[in-house]
């Protein structure tokens, strides 16, 4: 099943509260909501996506169960951006202090802040075009770090604030490895372990 966009006409509106309630109504859909007002139904992974996508976020969760920075969040997890949009990354990091700042219900529902970190992982149904427009919009929203992986290409852009963004091409049998720079400092991701599934 490929990914569905619906459009929602600026007369009709969805709030934060209607989002939120629209999801809880329909939780075997992971949704997006965009700034420009169209809802996203992604379709669930595959067997493969599934294993990359549980791997990244498994080495994300041991550096930081070491560093006790900040929190780890997958897929599942929506975060409103200052634009207005929903958005769920395949992975998401969140520094200790911005997380501590929310109250008790921001951080029950869908969190109104952008990660500081961000992976987003291509699948079988995902469009690079539109994978690439959303980390842009993760990166003008605040992202301070964000990885596009595609295992099919095979290539890693990295997007940071201020710089263009940065693309490593590859063999599938030696990807390179990633740098958390100063956002994750001391993480690395040997990309052997994700794209050999």
């Amino acid at each position: 099943m490929a990914t569905v966009t619906l459009n929602v006409p600026p007369a009709v509106g969805l709030t934060d509260e209607q989002f939120y309630q629209l999801c809880i109504a329909n939780d075997k859909w992971r949704i997006e909501l965009t700034a420009q007002g169209e809802l996203i139904i992604m379709p669930p992974t595959g067997g493969e996506s599934g294993i990359r996508n549980s791997d990244l976020n498994l080495e994300i969760g041991l550096w930081n169960r070491q560093a006790k920075l900040g929190k780890v969040f997958d897929s599942s997890t929506e975060f409103r951006l200052a634009n207005g949009a929903f958005r769920s990354p395949d992975v998401a990091w969140v520094k200790k202090e911005r997380w501590e700042a929310l109250t008790a219900e921001q951080r029950r529902r869908f969190p109104p802040l952008s990660p500081d970190f961000v992976i987003e992982l291509r699948s079988e149904t995902d469009s690079l075009k539109k994978l690439r427009a959303k980390m842009q919009e993760y990166r003008d929203n605040g992202v301070r770090l964000g990885w596009l992986i595609d295992p099919q290409t095979p290539l890693v852009e990295i997007y940071r604030p201020g710089l263009e963004v940065e693309t490593l091409n590859f063999s599938i049998d030696q990807p390179p490895q990633l740098s958390g720079e100063d956002v994750l400092p001391g993480f690395v991701l040997d990309l052997s372990l994700i794209l050999n599934p």
